[in-house]
Formats: C-alpha cells, structure tokens, sequence
C-alpha cells in the first residue's frame, strides 16, 4: 500500500530570514515527510537534520536546496537532532559532498550499532520482544517481513564532535544552545537559540507526537522523556521548527 501512494515532491519554505524549511519525502503512511532546516552562517548555511536515505533521496534533497537558492557545496556543517533514520539518514553523502562535519549527540548506538550488524540488531529486538511477552508466532512474521528491510541510512557516519549541552553551534541568527533530550530516541537533543527565542525540536515537540522508545538503551525512556518535557518548558521559546509538520 505505501509504494502504490503518491509520494510527494521534496520542497523549501522559507520560514524567517536566513531560516529555510527543506520539506523532505518519507516512504511511511501517515508520516509523509521530515523536515530538515537550513539556517545562514557565513557564506553558507548550518543544515539541522538530513532526510532519510531511500532511492532517489539524494537528488530529491538537493530540489529542496535548489529551491532555497542553494547547493550541497553551500552546507558548511551537518547537525542531528537524533540518530533516526528520517534525520540522519543521508548525513554520510551530505558530509562527504560538502566535505563538512557532522556533530551529533554521542548516545547514537542505538541507529549506528544497529546498522553495522542489521541482522544481529533485529534479532536482538525479537529476543526483548520475546522477554516482554510477545507471541513468537507474531515474532517469525516479523523477522520475515524485517529481514531483507533496509535501515534507512546511506552509511554509518560518525561524528566528528559531540553534540551536548555547552556545545554551541554558530550560525548568522547568534549561537544555537544545546540541551539533551532523551525519551524519544538516547541521542536526542534540541537547539535553542535564545535571543530569538526560536527551537529546533526534532522529534521531541510534536502537534502529533510519534512517541517511539528505543529498546534496551535505557532503563526508563518514558521517564526521560517526561524530564525532557520539563526541561524545554523552561526554555523561552516563540517558535518551535519541528521534525515533522509546520513551524508552530
């Protein structure tokens, strides 16, 4: 069903002087698409978040680009907010081609590990599984449809600093601040920009929460996430630039 539906076109909206908003296809019903931004720095930009890595994903990035008035060659630094595939999935291609950094929370086991050994990562999960009661018939129709699945990233990319709180990333809007925010994925961080009262969530602030826990990485995801919360409700924010959906 989700390859027979029309998929959407990659596009760029401007959100704020020097901020635009790469709105970047997902293959996912219900979850069509992922928004990565591109934010003036210099003679370039700062882009936060990458898209996912599927076929044809590469030069659909580079439309929305092309439609902000900008190239690949302008990218002068890669930030994610989280290791999920649909946010750092193409930051390996990105990085190599702009010949840029990528700077990423250091809790990114949880995608990396996975995708180095696919097959030992999906059995991991049908093993945590098993433990927290699932049926093994439901198990073996999983590992069935699950073994030939792609991840969703181009190539393991690690980081080259590591994104956490008292890192401060630069850009032509002032300094962006970073606060880590696990619950929704371990490496999960959001950026505030103080001055302008401006944060870029990721997954962590959503008008439809998606609310995925990874497995195993933590003992009590949903309680980080709850402290999480409560850490960017302190935070003085106008606008929130989200993972998914509009700017709000």
């Amino acid at each position: 069903m989700a390859g027979t539906r029309k998929r959407e076109l990659a596009r760029a909206d401007r959100v704020l002087p020097g901020v635009w908003r790469l709105r970047l296809p997902l293959p996912w019903l219900g979850v069509p698409h992922v928004n990565a931004y591109a934010v003036a720095a210099g003679n370039g930009v700062v882009l936060f978040d990458t898209g996912m890595h599927e076929p044809g994903s590469f030069a659909q990035f580079e439309r929305a680009l092309a439609q902000a008035g900008l190239g690949v060659e302008h990218i002068r630094l890669v930030v994610c907010t989280h290791a999920h595939s649909d946010h750092y999935g193409l930051a390996a291609p990105i990085c190599e081609a702009a010949g840029c950094e990528l700077w990423m929370h250091p809790d990114h086991a949880h995608m990396t590990r996975g995708a180095q050994d696919p097959a030992a990562a999906l059995e991991r999960r049908i093993e945590v599984a098993r433990q927290s009661g699932v049926p093994m018939a439901a198990l073996e129709r999983y590992r069935e449809e699950s073994k030939d699945r792609e991840p969703g990233i181009a190539a393991v990319k690690l980081p080259d600093r590591d994104l956490v709180p008292g890192v401060e990333v630069e850009t032509d809007l002032g300094r962006w601040q970073v606060a880590d925010t696990p619950g929704h994925a371990p490496s999960h961080v959001v950026l505030h920009q103080p001055e302008r009262a401006l944060l870029i969530s990721g997954d962590h602030v959503l008008g439809r929460p998606s609310l995925f826990f990874d497995y195993g990485y933590t003992p009590d995801p949903v309680g980080e996430y709850l402290v999480s919360l409560e850490k960017v409700r302190a935070l003085d924010v106008d606008l929130i630039l989200a993972g998914h959906g509009r700017p709000a």
